[in-house]
């Protein structure tokens, strides 16, 4: 049997993450890196980072990053103003955590993201 999480559980989950995102002083961001950690683009979330409905935090507007470094995305880490990680995911063009549409950045490009949502386990 898998571990699994009562309704009220997951909306904990789901608010302490935002609490964790939005500690400190400064914007959150959303940072596109390569495999080896590398930024590759750096977007700005806003203050507070989102709203939490249920089990699912879904983030407020994110501005573009207009200047992107560039490089090939592999993952994003979602970080506090402060620079410290709350969350890490896999990036792909389908079917991964976060969907891009190229992974393919040039130095200089504009990244942006229409929308996010984080869902605490069930």
């Amino acid at each position: 049997m898998a571990v699994t999480h009562a309704a009220g559980t997951r909306t904990n989950i789901a608010n302490q993450v935002l609490t964790d995102i939005d500690a400190g002083s400064g914007n959150p961001t959303l940072e596109f890196q390569t495999s080896g950690a590398v930024e590759v683009a750096t977007l700005t979330c806003s203050d507070p980072a989102g709203t939490v409905s249920g089990a699912v935090l879904t983030f407020s507007t994110i501005t573009s990053d207009s200047s992107a470094t560039g490089g090939t995305i592999a993952k994003a880490q979602i970080k506090t103003g402060a620079g410290a990680a709350v969350l890490s995911c896999a990036c792909g063009t389908s079917g991964s955590d976060i969907n891009l549409s190229s992974l393919v950045i040039g130095a200089g490009d504009t990244v942006s993201c229409s929308s996010l949502t984080y869902t605490a386990p069930a």
